[in-house]
């Protein structure tokens, strides 16, 4: 019998702990990028300022690196704790990519701790720059493994049930689903582009606070550079997403949409709220739901109708899908503004509000990946694996998992404020300004 309360604590708890997560996980994967090209150019332009860029932003970067094990080691407690019943049957099918990414995980952080080491210690920076690409691809591989497990929970496989017992089991079938391509490309690329916009927000925000260095206009130029590249790139895995859902998830793609009837030539919905079961102050594109589903404006679209209501995902993941594309489309405009403007000289792009709307980019560009994980989950219910288990057959019947939520809130309302103070305090008491001059006066001395 399922305790409800036990259940409902449960999802609240998970959900609380993965919103959290997410933002030290996408930080996690993008900046080791943004690092090595920041040195990469740095060395191939003989430019201190670049090199510099690496440098701080690896400080940082170090410290949220921290605070995503605490609350990493937080999810894998709760998946036990929370879904041992989910854990039973994904623990035999779906370990191998949980074990790789621990394995990934130890692999950039051997090599971020030999990275920081030697920053002096090589005459030739090329060869510190090599230390940096195992970094770079531990914490990209993370992401991808990881992401793996939740690809299996939309489309599982590699294992058959027969009279409830769990045989063929083939984790390599598993690991590489019909989600995992979609999945795993989108997680990846996002938290690059989401990477970028929030060192572009940090650049924009000293700028505006009236350090009108150099340093901060290369930084703002390069980040703003790679999320105008990472945010398209984003947009195109994203239409290869709403095309996998078309054919893999059709009732996910419907409940974002709210397509409540299978038909031909469908609009894409935007935006609108619903009453009574209507749509109502919508923006209807038309024909752009058959081309996202199918590449074809009059292509059928399955609608909510062909679904039993209890297998129907909660209808306002209709929100989290407007407010994602949303801010994907709006930090496209922005950056691609912002590249063409200071190509071709603009004013505009220079202007104390146009920099503040890029300040704005950085917690949009959060918001954005809260709301398409949010979107991932939630649409994925009832199941927590799709068509197999249910979310609510998943969870503990434990009558504690309030209490473990307020412990672990409070956990994460400290991490959260800790990660502020920390990193503001540290690069208030080492200004780019004075470590600029440091680097002069060493090379002086140097030189003497």
């Amino acid at each position: 019998m399922v305790n409800e309360d036990a259940l409902f604590w449960s999802r609240i708890l998970t959900e609380t702990t993965l919103s959290f997560h997410i933002i030290y996980a996408t930080i996690g994967v993008g900046v080791p990028l943004m690092i090595m090209i920041a040195q990469w150019i740095g060395i191939k332009k003989n430019d201190e300022h670049y090199i510099l860029l690496a440098r701080r932003w690896t400080r940082g970067f170090v410290i949220t690196v921290a605070v995503g094990v605490v609350t990493g080691t937080a999810i894998g407690l709760q998946l036990s704790l929370l879904w041992p019943n989910f854990m039973e049957l994904a623990g035999n099918v779906i370990a191998l990519p949980l074990f790789m990414e621990t394995f990934a995980f130890f692999f950039e952080a051997i090599f971020l701790g030999i990275y920081l080491y030697t920053w002096d210690k090589f005459e030739d920076q090329r060869k510190h720059l090599l230390l940096l690409i195992p970094v770079a691809i531990g914490a990209a591989f993370s992401a991808v493994f990881i992401t793996m497990v939740n690809a299996f929970m939309n489309a599982p496989q590699g294992f058959d049930i027969v009279n409830g017992e769990l045989i063929n089991v083939n984790p390599i079938i598993a690991m590489f689903n019909p989600a995992m391509p979609t999945k795993v490309a989108h997680v990846v690329v996002t938290a690059f582009m989401t990477a970028a916009f929030l060192l572009a927000s940090i650049a924009a925000f000293r700028l505006l606070k009236g350090s009108n260095h150099v340093y901060h206009k290369k930084a703002l130029f390069l980040t703003m550079k790679l999320g105008l590249i990472f945010s398209i790139a984003t947009a195109v895995i994203g239409d290869f997403s709403g095309k996998y859902l078309a054919e893999y998830q059709p009732e996910k793609l419907a409940a974002a949409e709210w397509h409540f009837e299978s038909e031909e030539n469908a609009p894409l919905i935007l935006y609108g709220v619903l009453d009574n079961g209507e749509v109502k102050y919508a923006i209807k594109v038309p024909f752009a739901l058959s081309v996202l589903a199918h590449n074809d404006p009059t292509a059928e679209v399955i609608g909510l109708d062909q679904f039993p209501e209890d297998e129907i995902p909660p209808l306002y993941i209709h929100y989290l899908f407007d407010i994602m594309v949303t801010i994907g489309m709006w930090m496209v405009l922005l950056s691609f503004v912002y590249w063409i403007g200071m190509k071709r000289g603009w004013p505009i792009v220079h202007s104390r509000w146009f920099r503040w709307l890029i300040v704005l980019g950085g917690p949009l560009s959060i918001i954005a990946i809260e709301a398409g994980w949010w979107l991932a989950e939630v649409g994925r219910q009832p199941w927590v694996l799709r068509g197999l288990m249910r979310t609510a057959d998943a969870a503990t019947s434990s009558n504690h998992v309030d209490l473990m939520l307020m412990l672990f809130a409070g956990l994460y309302i400290i991490l959260g404020i800790g990660t502020i103070v920390v990193l503001s305090r540290m690069f208030r008491r080492n200004p780019v300004e004075k470590e600029l001059d440091d680097l002069e006066n060493e090379k002086g001395g140097v030189r003497t």
